[in-house]
């Protein structure tokens, strides 16, 4: 799978970004914190004459998390750069995407009051797409295009009050926002209806609304850390008060400096996004919004660098 050139240059901008930004907090230790944390696993089963029965399999994911944040008098700048891919080929299957994100964050803070360390007004970009297409695979085994890269693309801006009662803990509100639905594939958006939330011959769907975003991150345990990020927007429209909803966790443990046990979720729910529904025997019956939840978990090599 080969990305084309809007994939690296979109990924190396934000890379630019995350790492100009660690690179020139070399000059001035003093006000910053940054680093980078990653795991690779990878799963094997193989069977032989394996009388209780099931298939071979072999699978690889790939995670990386590097931030970059600063603070000096009443000023703050956090940026973040969030990556995973996984793949997995059991029996005939073929190869299949297991996991595939990118999501790119920053945000800059203003303290109201010298002497508040709590209160901010905060301005926040937020960029989520995926590296390659996503497939739905049926009963007969014909693979459907279901998402490519920038088809879903969100990008979110918002603008309001941040309480940041400690270091671990945030809560981002901002009465008024924007966030933009990206589909560039023309076979998605061609659809009857078009695709997740932009209709067909758009390419891009842009809603007025309310945004808050919860962050926890702490190690809560003894080599044991979590990364806990919830998003809730609603928009101003005739829909007022369906909330779409965005809650990612990431549990790492830490068993020795090269080896790591990992457990990532991500829970969405978005009124714009229809999910088939199905039949007993397999036919569909209709199609709307529904919960989706992705869980991941992982035993393998990880690595870390820079500040917690």
């Amino acid at each position: 799978m080969k990305m084309n050139n809007m994939k690296i240059g979109i990924l190396a901008v934000a890379f630019y970004l995350t790492l100009s930004i660690t690179a020139n907090a070399q000059t001035d230790t003093t006000y910053w914190k940054r680093g980078a944390k990653g795991t690779l696993t990878f799963t094997q089963v193989s069977l032989t004459n394996w009388a209780a029965g099931g298939d071979n399999s072999v699978s690889l994911n790939a995670y990386l998390n590097t931030f970059a944040n600063y603070a000096k008098d009443r000023t703050t700048w956090e940026t973040n750069l969030e990556l995973g891919y996984g793949l997995v080929e059991q029996g005939n299957l073929g190869v299949r995407k297991s996991d595939d994100k990118i999501i790119f964050t920053t945000k800059y803070g203003y303290k109201l009051k010298p002497e508040n360390d709590r209160l901010f007004w905060s301005t926040l970009l937020d960029f989520k797409t995926q590296f390659n297409i996503g497939y739905d695979f049926g009963d007969d085994g014909i693979e459907t295009k279901i998402s490519d890269f920038m088809a879903p693309g969100y990008l979110t801006i918002a603008s309001g009050l941040e309480y940041k009662p400690s270091e671990f803990f945030s809560l981002l509100y901002a009465p008024v926002a924007g966030k933009i639905t990206i589909v560039t594939s023309e076979f998605l958006t061609s659809q009857e209806g078009g695709a997740y939330g932009v209709l067909p011959g758009e390419k891009t769907l842009s809603e007025l609304g309310s945004f808050l975003k919860m962050g926890f991150k702490k190690d809560i345990a003894k080599n044991v850390n979590l990364d806990s990020k919830l998003e809730l927007f609603t928009a101003y429209d005739e829909n007022f008060g369906n909330i779409d909803v965005n809650w990612q966790n990431a549990l790492l443990l830490k068993v020795n400096d090269w080896l790591s046990a990992s457990l990532i979720t991500q829970l969405i729910y978005d009124d714009d996004i229809n999910i088939a529904e199905f039949d007993d025997a397999g036919v569909e019956i209709g199609s709307g919004p529904r919960i989706q939840f992705k869980q991941i978990f992982g035993l393998g090599l990880s690595y870390a660098i820079g500040d917690k």
